[in-house]
């Protein structure tokens, strides 16, 4: 599947900070010490509706991560899957009347359209659930073959207590991982099942619903083999960072977790770093809801993408946070204050002030301690000014880099 144009990232000084950021798995901030290729997995959007705020902010979060990375000298493997085969794909397609490829086409390209607005760097693969089938067909016939999947009619299921560290991602009790199992795309209740949070692996042709050939027989696989199988493809075992939504910790994280442990052994993922769910008028932006703000529809309304991007910045990742047009006036108002700062051909020296944006990103991902190091030298600038002719360009070379601000 066809990513997105790659942005130019402007050269800094040789930046000497190592990345720190909160593992779900461990419940801790920890280093997350890449080797020298940094290698992570970031679980996509299903197609059948438009990139709301949400997942921009899901989106900005591993591109900062990503940038990070690339500033302080590693390269960078990351793979971002599409499920564009799913449920709610072929329920949205059949309750508007079109064919669900042709939908999920449209907005896997608007989807690509919002991240190059908001210049988020693409993944070096992205790649979609329907080319993957196969993949995941070998993958579900290994875990068979290990004794890991039952059948449950003419269903294969995974059986995740046959991974040894189940469990270890979420640290949720039992009750728990059935009650989010049954919110999140699970069957709890289906009888023949031996524990009932197990997930499907691969699920026989259903009337009126794709299907593909494989050595299992017709069908198509269950959501967590799709990822497992992309990522241990395309990054290998025990790759650096699993990341999405803090909705996907369970269960397809661990799911992912416990099935690529089956077959490749663990960690399946060093680290898992999770986005914050955002939220609108109160409640969690959602689309069962239908109080979601479209990327598409600030952009086509004017409104500057860089904005969007700062106004996300702005917000801490380790805390749900909610959004509003006031968030939205307030970072374009800092946005015009960095730009104004910027276009003088002097100002003050700005290595100390980049040193600071780098250190608060560095510190578990502090966005608004970063956006706040930069404030005080625009503030500087606007009050002060200053005689270095490198000033301004150093920061908002740094500014580019780092944060992704153009």
């Amino acid at each position: 599947m066809l990513s997105w144009p790659a942005e130019s990232i402007p050269p800094l000084p040789a930046l000497h900070a190592d990345l720190t950021a909160f593992d779900t798995g461990t419940g801790s901030v920890k280093p997350l010490n890449p080797g020298a290729e940094a290698r992570m997995y970031v679980c996509g959007i299903t197609p059948y509706d438009a990139t709301h705020i949400g997942h921009a902010a899901t989106y900005v979060l591993f591109d900062t991560i990503h940038r990070f990375w690339l500033a302080t000298g590693h390269s960078v493997r990351y793979v971002q899957n599409v499920t564009d085969i799913d449920d709610p794909l072929l329920e949205r397609a059949a309750r508007d009347g079109v064919d669900w490829r042709e939908l999920a086409d449209f907005e896997i390209q608007r989807f690509r359209d919002d991240m190059v607005a908001l210049r988020v760097l693409p993944p070096t693969h992205l790649v979609g659930a329907v080319e993957s089938v196969d993949l995941a067909a070998r993958r579900v016939m290994e875990l068979r073959d290990a004794g890991a999947a039952y059948p449950v009619e003419s269903d294969l299921y995974f059986s995740a207590e046959s991974a040894a560290r189940f469990g270890r991602v979420s640290h949720l009790t039992e009750p728990d991982m059935v009650t989010l199992s049954a919110e999140r795309g699970g069957d709890p209740q289906r009888p023949g099942k031996r524990n009932p949070v197990d997930p499907l692996l691969w699920q026989a042709p259903r009337p009126g619903e794709p299907q593909w050939d494989s050595e299992l027989g017709p069908g198509r696989p269950g959501w967590h083999i799709e990822c497992a199988s992309i990522a241990l493809e395309f990054l290998g075992p025990a790759f650096d960072v699993q990341g999405g939504g803090r909705d996907l910790v369970f269960p397809h994280h661990e799911m992912s977790a416990a099935q690529g442990e089956v077959l490749e052994g663990w960690p399946f993922a060093r680290a898992y770093i999770h986005a914050p769910m955002v939220s609108y008028e109160g409640s969690k932006m959602s689309k069962s809801l239908g109080n979601l703000v479209f990327v598409s529809r600030l952009r086509e309304s004017g409104v500057d993408p860089m904005t969007i991007r700062l106004a996300i910045l702005s917000q801490s990742y380790r805390e749900d946070w909610p959004w509003s047009p006031e968030l939205l006036d307030e970072a374009a108002l800092r946005l015009s204050a960095w730009r104004g700062a910027f276009s003088r051909p002097t100002g003050p020296s700005s290595e100390r002030a980049v040193e600071e944006l780098t250190f608060a990103l560095s510190d578990d991902l502090d966005t608004p301690r970063a956006l706040a190091a930069v404030d005080a030298w625009a503030q500087e600038q606007r009050l002060r000014g200053g005689d270095d002719p490198g000033g301004p360009g150093l920061m908002s070379r740094a500014v580019d880099a780092l944060l992704g601000i153009a």
